[in-house]
């Protein structure tokens, strides 16, 4: 058999394999060809985006604050860090703030070294013990009490108070709705403009990035003065934008 006769013959062996293939799965032509196909909106349809907004005012806070406490030893410093912890949060259960709403986030304790230098190395000078807490604040009204109250007790540290919405689900639904009929008042002026008839939905997406509503947030630094302290919520803005697609009517 020559060389070339034997190609001939390999490449018919390999086309009947691929027919064969091709009649024991039906489908997979079938599939490659949906696979090719474009889904992004319906044939002959209109795709339009639809937004809405909605401000609502935070209803509750959260603010994290705690205590850092040094000492010679663990004990001498945890005993320290424990008294001042005890007279925190008793200032927030005389505020109101229920024990369920004061909650630890991280306790640690950490040996400190004296600064090492060309001559000496450096050696254990003791130990450092912090205790954080997260606080809710369900009357976001009194937030700025409780800051000095927090700071009046003795914290050393505190982090950044957000402001919350409690049911963020339920105003993003009035978000939702608003997009849907922004979406189909511009569906509607394109196909009145074209002359054609607006069908129904034929599909939604959301876009996810803009769902959440973004807390608001304010910093105060270590060792500022808190008395008294002004707090203005204000509103957030909560945004939907979706994108539909509409069908044409026959």
């Amino acid at each position: 058999m020559t060389a070339s006769r034997f190609t001939r013959l390999r490449i018919s062996f390999l086309i009947a394999g691929f027919a064969i293939a091709a009649a024991a799965s039906p489908g997979a032509a079938q599939a490659q060809q949906q696979q090719a196909t474009p889904s992004s909106g319906p044939e002959g349809g209109i795709v339009v985006i639809g937004e809405g907004s909605i401000s609502a005012a935070p209803d509750y806070a959260e603010v994290n604050g705690g205590v850092t406490t040094r000492a010679k030893s663990v004990k001498e410093a945890t005993d320290a860090n424990s008294k001042l912890m005890a007279a925190i949060t008793s200032a927030l259960q005389d505020a109101g703030i229920a024990a369920k709403d004061i909650q630890t986030s991280r306790f640690s304790i950490q040996p400190v070294y004296t600064p090492a230098d060309p001559h000496n190395e450096s050696k254990l000078a003791g130990y450092s013990v912090s205790n954080q807490v997260n606080v809710t604040i369900r009357d976001i009204g009194k937030a700025g009490d409780i800051l000095d109250r927090l700071a009046t007790a003795g914290v050393t540290n505190v982090g950044n108070i957000e402001f919350l919405h409690s049911d963020p689900s339920k105003l993003l639904d009035q978000a939702r709705a608003a997009a849907v009929a922004d979406a189909k008042r511009k569906a509607e002026i394109y196909a009145k403009a074209s002359g054609i008839a607006l069908g129904r939905v034929v599909w939604i997406t959301e876009d996810a990035g803009l769902a959440s509503p973004m807390p608001m947030m304010a910093r105060m630094a270590a060792g500022a003065p808190m008395s008294p302290v002004p707090i203005s919520v204000g509103e957030d803005a909560l945004h939907v934008r979706i994108t539909v697609g509409f069908a044409i009517a026959n």
